[in-house]
């Protein structure tokens, strides 16, 4: 008999647990999502966009794909990796960089960051010895690091061959990273999102 009432019990448990889980996958409706880097004034095509399934509720300020009609020929506020969800604050007049964020400038020399390197790309910047000097002579008390950044802008090699990397990230971070001597910051290309 406990056997009989154990068997019971585990099919109520199962048929609920399957329950749930359909409810919670009907709440789904497909989101929009960038498949590709954009750049602060690009238009959006139906090449820069994918559907993602999420919760109804994930986001107020997120573009249903039901809804990819509105944002099709619109500009791009702000540069936005490959990879995140769009949000309505994206779209319209540039907005460089966006609230909360600021953009400074690196050289870098070859070796330094990935050849590949291009506007949109999600990079983590890292504090490096300068040649002549100690490991911990490199660390300011403002360094810090390592920091998530996204490529705005890549400038041709100069003479020295020295590349201008543009980086979007948070004001507080962006003013470390302008204090950390030239020739002592690495760039390392990293998913969107990852550190």
């Amino acid at each position: 008999m406990p056997y009989l009432v154990l068997g019971v019990l585990l099919v109520v448990i199962c048929v609920a647990g399957a329950v749930i889980t359909v409810l919670q996958v009907g709440n789904q409706e497909p989101m929009l999502s960038l498949a590709r880097p954009v750049n602060v004034g690009d238009v959006l095509t139906p090449q820069d966009l994918r559907q993602v399934p999420l919760s109804s509720d994930s986001g107020a300020d997120l573009v249903p794909a039901s809804q990819a009609a509105t944002v099709l020929g619109r500009p791009v506020a702000y540069s936005l990796p490959a990879g995140t969800l769009l949000p309505r604050s994206a779209l319209g007049q540039p907005q460089v960089p966006p609230t909360g964020q600021a953009i400074v400038a690196v050289a870098a020399k070859p070796g330094q960051f990935p050849p590949q390197l291009a506007p949109g790309t999600t990079v983590s910047v890292i504090v490096v010895p300068g040649s002549g000097s100690s490991t911990s002579s490199t660390q300011s008390p403002a360094s810090g690091g390592p920091w998530s950044a996204v490529v705005s802008s890549v400038g041709v090699p100069g003479s020295d061959l020295s590349t201008v990397v543009s980086l979007q990230l948070p004001v507080t971070s962006a003013r470390q990273v302008a204090g950390v001597p030239p020739g002592q910051l690495s760039l390392v290309a990293v998913p969107a999102g990852g550190q």
